[in-house]
């Protein structure tokens, strides 16, 4: 498996990103900062993940591989995957970088495979069911980047924050 996939996520102040499947707190300048950054790219993401975008369908201008036990799902668009060994089959070959979108799960598995990541910090805490590990206090990632404090069109606080895997 490739060693250098980004995750990319939007955490509030408990490392929360979601509940009932939808995004804590939709920033609309992350979600544009987000669609800069994979265009022409792979995203992975897990089935539940995919299903929250627009009519459920993958995002345009980028390779969508879903990561799903269900051997059963389809998605047109959507490149499917059922465990690691696929995923890896799939995109070791290919030259675009691959980011790590979500959810919970998908984060949790691909985590040692990431060699960076870029979070985007809610300066709030909301009541979340789905968590990132805590960047700040995990063994082997260094902080190397942390932007201003920010207010966003929906009136949310945030910066940017930047890992790698040392």
């Amino acid at each position: 498996m490739r060693n250098n996939m980004i995750l990319i996520a939007a955490v509030d102040k408990n490392w929360g990103i979601g509940r009932d499947n939808k995004l804590l707190k939709p920033i609309p300048e992350d979600l544009k900062r987000f669609s800069e950054l994979t265009r022409g790219n792979i995203i992975i993401v897990g089935r539940k993940t995919l299903e929250t975008f627009r009519d459920k369908k993958p995002l345009p201008d980028r390779i969508n591989v879903v990561l799903t036990r269900d051997r059963n799902y389809t998605c047109e668009g959507a490149v499917i995957v059922h465990d690691l060994e696929e995923l890896s089959n799939y995109i070791d070959c290919m030259a675009a970088q691959a980011f790590v979108a979500g959810g919970e799960s998908i984060y949790k598995l691909l985590l040692p495979y990431c060699s960076k990541a870029l979070i985007t910090r809610i300066d709030e805490a909301y009541e979340a069911d789905t968590y990132l590990v805590n960047l700040d206090e995990t063994f082997g990632f260094k902080k190397t980047f942390e932007g201003e404090w920010q207010e966003s069109k929906a009136g949310v606080r945030f910066k940017y924050v930047d890992y790698v895997r040392v």
